[in-house]
């Protein structure tokens, strides 16, 4: 530990914003070193990640193409060539969305770093105990968000392709959509089920500052419902099956954190 370190609890308010400060940046390095590797490896980034769900063999419509025979439903699960082309109708569009989703990618894969920066400048105020269970808390926390990035990426996000890709008011109109507004549509509902699902964490910090109790949370679950229910409309696009696929690991995770909250309560006690 640096004398730095040592010294940080009796640091004054402005020496804290100093030390906070190399956090950040130090985050954000790491953040602009991964954005410029998903720079370079565009075709990766692009042809087999992003675009990767405008192709009826991906993975999750395949997927559900076999859910559909099993269950002796036919082809009825099974999607279609998704009719719509991607467009660019702007000079520095395709340059510009080639930016916007490295840094998109960066966030992503540096997230475990940034909790571990936090972890960083918080454990000097923590107990020898304490920052063992911190320390656990920034690999929770990281495996929490990529599994809702995966989830996001492979369930959600596909459905909401599929749906607004192929909605049509009228057989006369021709879908023709723009990078942008494709791209905008995978990566923020992929990156929100990565960020909602860090739920569990945030209530146990709120537990353990006596602001969260299990009670409270039993006590206030429909309402839990219907907020989970608002948060997946808000998410994601306005089809039925993505709201349902959104809410349903989104309320196991509301029970999982009234157990964390509970654990959490009876060490504070």
């Amino acid at each position: 530990m640096s004398k730095e370190e040592k010294n940080k609890g009796d640091m004054s308010f402005l020496e804290h914003l100093e030390v906070l400060r190399w956090h950040l940046v130090r985050s954000a390095v790491v953040i602009l070193v991964f954005t410029i590797v998903a720079f370079i490896f565009k075709g990766f980034i692009f042809d087999d990640v992003i675009l990767a769900q405008k192709n009826a063999d991906f993975w999750t419509y395949e997927l559900f193409c076999k859910l559909s025979h099993l269950l002796g439903r036919g082809d009825d699960l099974c999607m279609e060539e998704i009719s719509f082309s991607l467009i660019n109708i702007t000079m520095s569009g395709q340059f510009t969305t080639h930016i916007v989703t490295s840094i998109i990618a960066g966030i992503i894969v540096a997230f475990p770093y940034i909790l571990f920066e936090i972890w960083r400048f918080i454990t000097p105020a923590l107990q020898k105990k304490e920052k063992k269970s911190a320390l656990s808390l920034v690999f929770s926390g990281s495996i929490l968000f990529m599994i809702g990035i995966v989830f996001g990426y492979y369930f959600v996000s596909p459905l909401s392709v599929q749906f607004l890709g192929n909605y049509q008011v009228s057989e006369s109109i021709t879908n023709q959509i723009t990078i942008s507004s494709f791209i905008s549509t995978v990566t923020t509902v992929t990156l929100a089920c990565g960020l909602v699902f860090e739920l569990p964490l945030l209530v146990y910090f709120l537990a353990k500052l006596g602001i969260m109790t299990p009670e409270f949370m039993r006590k206030y679950r429909k309402h839990a419902i219907v907020v989970t229910l608002v948060l997946s409309a808000i998410i994601t696009p306005p089809d039925i099956s993505s709201q349902v696929l959104l809410t349903i690991p989104l309320l196991i995770l509301y029970e999982f954190s009234i157990y964390i909250a509970k654990v959490v309560s009876k060490k504070n006690t």
